[in-house]
Formats: C-alpha cells, sequence, structure tokens
C-alpha cells in the first residue's frame, strides 16, 4: 500500500485545491425580450436563440 514519506503542508495542500472554487454564474440580456439568460443557451423567457425563435412560447 502507497503511504506518503511526509506530511503534506497547508501550504501544498491549499495550492492543490486553488481550482477547485465555484465560480459565480455568468448572465447576459436577451437582445429579443430584455431578460437575463445565460450565454450561449436558448432564452426561456421569449424562446429565442441567435436572433431566431427557436421555440414559441406561449405567454
Amino acid at each position: 500500500m502507497a503511504v506518503p514519506k511526509r506530511k503534506t503542508t497547508p501550504s501544498k495542500r491549499n495550492m492543490r485545491r486553488s481550482h477547485d472554487s465555484l465560480m459565480p454564474a455568468s448572465y447576459q440580456e436577451c437582445p429579443n425580450c430584455g431578460e437575463l439568460k445565460r450565454p450561449h443557451n436558448l432564452c426561456s423567457a421569449c424562446g429565442h436563440y441567435n436572433g431566431r425563435e427557436i421555440v414559441s412560447v406561449d405567454a
């Protein structure tokens, strides 16, 4: 069984974990209706993507 020769220092442990933090979600305004939506995703309010209506949303 593999066992570490030395204890990992808090500095090395924290450097290894530096990329594990969560990033805040980014949003942008839909050019058609003005609602906030995720980039490169269909707008759930109006059904538009890339200037075209993909899904008809009945309000």
